[in-house]
């Protein structure tokens, strides 16, 4: 009997305990089910598995010599995984103390040590698995945040989550920097909206945890890996941007001018070697608007040199014909048109009329020969557009304005008596910038009409993905006689013409002045001027053609020959300063060194190169920093020393280097050298201006 008694109280303790179970269990249900149901439904709702976009490494976006003008910096949003997988309470609890320190002295000072104590500690209790750190935040601030307690263990063993975003960087700053442009959801700005489908590369996926905390990747699931974007190298030269936008900004300054333009174009090829566009804004000056590529206006009296080459090419004038000034002032019907400079000239040469910028001359002449009848305007606005005036330039870049030329049979043109006198003096007719420079190039070229370009190369890892060359619109676009006469009048201008104060002592260059009123028909508004400057140099064999556009000049006078033609000639005085071969020899009579004893394209460490050189005597002309080339040049009785600018970056071209300058500069690019032979470099495996990304390169010697 006392052991059945004991198997039944045993029995009753343990349905007691079931029953205990079982009522806590209900307990439970009704807490989560009543009070906390809702709670937990709405985090279950927003807990879930989301497929994510990753974007690739945007491409770099470089200098013609290899310099940085865009690239993408990592950022990086940090997170707190206090239960990951290899985080045990134990070593949390044991190392909460000195990681709140860390993190309260050497992260963000926002908090408190016992600040970042509670905050970790209550993250942990709520069972938290992305506690939000910080966004935005550097490489080197992440790799001090690695060696924290806990966070040294890693993202498994010690929770420690780096998300990597990236922000676009410009080593320059504002240096073309409208010209480079940006992408920003759907508004493609410049050259990163025209070749983003380079630049960004394709993008991949990855699967992230939504949570009311965050996002949380999942490695568990597979990811499809993006790919980097492609390089895209430009055709800017760092040094040429630096001038031109510099001598522009001045030139505003000194002006008091709302903005202005500036661009400087390779004669032979197109290709622009600087491209500035700069505003006032409410705390300064910044490039705001591409005014070059998107603002077409009426051009003033750059437009002459239109006129004139039609006039020519019809064979309507000769530069040594008389036209009459009549004092700088005439009638066109209702309208009467002023030279903008007195100069009490009845009559005089066709030549001096353009020279001096005379409206009256240019106009009256287009008029005679043009405005007689509907053909003879149609011919004129033929002529215009046989210079391909009428077209835009198709820059590569997005937004380029459309050039207006009135047409003659055209109803909503509003063609009228004084429109061909007013369209041969740059009104009546828009323009850009760039368009305008087109057509002086073109002068400068001999006739050949070269596309204006910006992009040389397009590379992926070394490799050429799109190689861009030098794209000729038409190889005559004005006859050899007529080229030869409107280049000597471009030189006339500067020589005893509008620009005659600019003129230059030590090289020539050729040119023509304009200067438009912005509100003409608004006969009550304050009068408001655009003052321009286009040209080339040196004016016998040009390298570069050049346009200077000023908007609303308020001080120091409004005309292009003192607002923009300053700025012109400031350009063209660097350009020679930095390009050796524009400089004319001014000791050419004096006996000199045979050049080809000298040792022309040696390559090497600058103080080396000039031991060389005072070891023989030889005068030298360093124009170099560390890294230098010896130059020498047929009517030049001394070596010149051209800089040699050596990225650390990039692969560098070491061709005409001795082996132990090469190697020097590519091992510390952690390049691999593998050679052969001796003496010189005379070939590498690996094209100058690649990334350098640790590859292995071979050198042949000789």
């Amino acid at each position: 009997m006392a052991i059945k008694n004991e198997i039944l109280y045993q029995m009753y303790i343990l349905l007691s305990l079931v029953v205990l179970a079982a009522v806590g269990i209900f307990a439970q249900l009704v807490k989560v089910n009543v009070f906390e149901g809702e709670e937990l439904r709405e985090l279950i709702d927003q807990s879930y598995i989301v497929e994510k976009k990753i974007r690739g490494e945007r491409g770099t976006i470089f200098a013609d010599d290899g310099a940085i003008l865009a690239a993408s910096t990592p950022l990086y949003n940090l997170r707190f995984d206090p239960h990951a997988a290899g985080l045990t309470e134990e070593i949390f609890r044991e190392k909460l103390d000195s990681l709140s320190y860390y993190l309260a002295y050497y992260f963000d000072d926002k908090y408190t040590v016992g600040a970042w104590h509670d905050r970790l500690e209550e993250a942990y209790d709520r069972g938290d698995k992305y506690f939000f750190l910080k966004n935005n935040v550097s490489y080197p601030e992440v790799e001090l945040l690695r060696k924290f307690p806990i966070f040294r263990r890693g993202r498994n063993g010690g929770g420690f989550i780096a998300d990597r975003n990236e922000k676009r960087a410009h080593p320059f700053r504002i240096l073309a920097r409208r010209t480079l442009g940006y992408v920003k959801e759907d508004v493609k700005v410049g050259l990163e909206g025209s070749f983003d489908d380079y630049l960004k590369g394709e993008e991949g996926t990855g699967y992230m945890l939504k949570t009311p905390q965050g996002d949380i990747p999942q490695k568990n699931l597979e990811n499809i890996t993006p790919k980097n974007g492609s390089d895209i190298y430009t055709t800017i030269d760092v040094n040429l941007q630096d001038v031109v936008q510099n001598a522009l900004l001045r030139g505003l300054q000194y002006h008091d001018a709302d903005q202005g333009t500036a661009i400087l174009m390779d004669v032979k090829t197109g290709a622009i070697k600087a491209i500035s566009n700069i505003g006032k804004v409410s705390n300064g000056w910044a490039e705001v608007y591409n005014y070059a590529v998107g603002t077409a206006t009426e051009p003033g009296s750059t437009f002459k040199l239109a006129s004139m080459i039609a006039m020519l090419e019809d064979g309507y004038v000769n530069l040594q014909d008389s036209v009459v000034l009549n004092q700088g002032k005439t009638q066109f019907y209702d309208k009467e048109m002023v030279d903008a400079s007195p100069h009490g000239l009845d009559e005089t040469t066709v030549r001096h009329a353009f020279e001096i910028s005379s409206n009256v001359g240019i106009a009256s002449l287009v008029d005679k020969h043009y405005n007689h009848s509907n053909k003879g305007r149609e011919r004129f606005v033929n002529r215009l557009k046989d210079l391909y005036l009428h077209l835009p330039t198709g820059i590569e870049l997005r937004g380029e304005a459309l050039p207006y030329i009135k047409e003659p049979n055209s109803a909503v043109d509003q063609w009228s008596g004084t429109t061909i006198p007013w369209m041969a003096i740059g009104y009546e007719e828009k323009l850009t910038p760039l368009q305008m420079l087109s057509l002086y190039n073109t002068v400068a070229n001999n006739g050949k009409m070269m596309k204006p370009y910006l992009v040389r190369d397009i590379m992926n890892y070394g490799d050429v993905v799109k190689h861009f060359k030098p794209t000729i619109i038409s190889s005559r676009v004005i006859s050899p006689k007529t080229v030869v006469k409107v280049q000597s009048l471009l030189e006339g201008v500067v020589e005893r013409g509008t620009a005659k104060k600019l003129k230059s002592d030590y090289y020539r260059f050729a040119g023509k002045t304009g200067t438009a009123q912005m509100d003409y028909k608004q006969k009550k508004a304050k009068h408001r001027y655009q003052a321009s400057f286009a040209g080339y140099f040196p004016a016998k064999n040009p390298r570069y053609s050049c346009i200077v556009v000023i908007y609303n000049p308020r001080e120091h006078g409004y005309y292009g020959s003192a607002v923009a033609g300053p700025v012109f000639r400031e350009i063209a005085d660097k350009c020679y300063i930095l390009d050796p071969d524009l400089k004319y020899p001014l000791n050419a009579h004096v006996a000199k060194l045979d050049s080809k004893k000298l040792p022309s394209w040696q390559v090497g460490y600058k103080d080396d190169l000039v031991k060389v050189a005072q070891e023989f005597d030889v005068p030298v002309k360093d124009l170099a920093n560390e890294w230098a080339v010896f130059k020498t040049y047929n009517d030049v009785d001394s070596l010149f020393l051209l800089n040699r600018k050596m990225s650390k970056k990039i692969i560098p071209n070491v061709q005409g280097m001795g082996l132990k300058d090469a190697l020097y500069l590519l091992e510390n690019r952690q390049v691999k050298v593998r050679f052969k032979g001796n003496g010189k470099v005379l070939k590498q495996s690996i094209r100058g201006g690649t990334p350098a990304k640790g590859q292995t390169i071979y050198l042949r010697l000789g």
